[in-house]
């Protein structure tokens, strides 16, 4: 926080001199707006940010003509300040006002129209609309193939965006097919402990770990972790998403007293380098409550889930997507208390934003099968039927037949059947969340696992 904050003030004292020194539309004037900006975007007053990357764009759309490429910039930053509150309409329509501008002013196989298609699919990415995110990779990847030389770091960064896509899709072949083409060019471009090197490492793992191959996973965040601990300095924030990620492995083999350790450091490196308010700290708080959660220690997982909703209180716009997570896990706790009213009221309150926001469908359907599985354990089973239907629905629509979250609500729709003594349709949804399993997960997947003891439930009583 203290260099942040020793930026600030330079940047705010200069600016105090070009005001007093220069007329109102001047260059240089534009130019200090946006240090000021960018320094209150890192440190996540966006609404600051905001306020001052406006002021630089009045005045370069005075300044300019209207596709001058500086506008581009200049909308670019609006848009990644709306990215950061949650607004990705407002995100979009800023990236696609900078794209027209490319357009019109570069060649077709310009690096920064290949980049500002990458900032689009990006933001359809984060939406959940993966069709859309391909495509403006793959545009992004055909003008980088052309413009540049096959082994040139762009060229990786294309390859991993696609890759990315193809993680969230649970297409986990394909995403790794396109993280080793992009660490191939790393490898042969970087030295070993360069910290890109450890960024595309990352890449890798979370595919094992979504594979729920974690001895794999964590080999390859240990590998991560050593680059880091040599390139950086002790409290970088890339360390402490490394602290996160190997934390994550843990808490998912079951090793929690290593997952709180691991995620107590990252979180220790945040509050020495970040405001006490910033966004950010939710994120250590919410990987703690998750921990407890799974530990069934259900008044520490509240407590750390309050901590991170009360951060995002303060700092996110009432209807940032990432407000609604935090209800969501605060739900989930209530329910797994047996407070089933107070678990409904939270995850309505995820809802509200959820359907009220363009944001990812995905999300919407978390949240349903939350709902679906409140209910089913307060045996309305006609309720919560309805809800696993719409998050079924919404997987059905934006992953592919077989990702591994369909087979998730397969697997709540078979227990639910398997209560109201239809067993015929139990067995239906947990023959097709174990073929799903079975295809796309390791033996020892624990999910795989449940479903095999769900299947044998409804065995018996067939």
């Amino acid at each position: 926080m203290g260099d942040y904050s020793k930026a600030l003030e330079s940047y705010e004292k200069a600016h105090q001199i070009y005001e007093e020194a220069l007329p109102p539309n001047h260059p240089n004037l534009a130019t200090s707006y946006n240090n000021i900006g960018g320094m209150y975007n890192k440190i996540g007053d966006y609404s600051k940010s905001l306020e001052f990357y406006e002021n630089a764009h009045k005045i370069k759309e005075k300044a300019l003509p209207p596709n001058h490429p500086d506008l581009a910039t200049s909308y670019n930053n609006i848009g990644s300040v709306y990215f950061y509150m949650g607004d990705y309409s407002k995100t979009l329509e800023f990236h696609e006002k900078a794209h027209k501008i490319y357009e019109k002013t570069l060649p077709l196989n310009h690096p920064n129209l290949a980049l500002s298609y990458n900032n689009i699919g990006a933001l359809y990415n984060d939406m959940g609309d993966y069709l859309k995110a391909l495509e403006s990779y793959e545009k992004s990847l055909k003008i980088t193939e052309k413009a540049l030389s096959p082994n040139h770091p762009n060229l990786a960064i294309a390859y991993n965006s696609i890759g990315q896509v193809y993680k969230d899709m649970g297409d986990y072949s394909q995403a790794l097919e396109f993280y080793d083409k992009a660490h191939q060019i790393l490898e042969q471009g970087l030295p070993q402990n360069h910290p890109h090197l450890a960024s595309s490492y990352n890449n890798i793992d979370q595919v094992y770990n979504n594979m729920g191959d974690y001895s794999k996973a964590l080999e390859f965040y240990e590998k991560v972790h050593k680059i880091y601990e040599e390139a950086l300095p002790p409290n970088h924030s890339s360390l402490a998403a490394s602290y996160n990620n190997i934390g994550s492995v843990y808490n998912e083999m079951g090793d929690y007293s290593k997952a709180l350790e691991l995620f107590e450091k990252s979180y220790k490196i945040l509050e020495e380098t970040l405001p006490s308010n910033h966004s950010n700290l939710a994120f250590p708080y919410n990987w703690l409550g998750r921990v407890y959660r799974s530990m069934k220690d259900y008044t520490r997982a509240l407590e750390y889930f309050e901590k991170a909703l009360a951060i995002r209180q303060q700092t996110l716009p009432e209807t940032h997507p990432n407000r609604a997570i935090t209800y969501s896990d605060i739900g989930n706790v209530h329910r797994l208390m047996g407070n089933y009213e107070r678990a409904l009221s939270f995850h309505r309150k995820a809802l509200n934003i959820q359907e009220n926001v363009q944001c990812n469908p995905l999300e919407c359907a978390t949240t349903y099968t939350n709902l679906g599985e409140t209910y089913r354990k307060m045996k309305d089973y006609s309720t919560a039927l309805t809800y696993f239907r719409k998050g079924l629905q919404i997987r059905e629509k934006k992953l592919p037949k077989n990702h591994p979250d369909i087979a998730v609500i397969y697997h709540s729709m078979a227990k639910l059947y398997l209560s109201i003594r239809q067993y015929s349709m139990a067995m239906k949804n947990v023959q097709q969340a174990l073929e799903i399993a079975q295809e796309k997960l390791p033996s020892t997947h624990p999910h795989l696992l449940d479903y095999r003891k769900t299947f044998e439930k409804i065995r018996k009583k067939l």
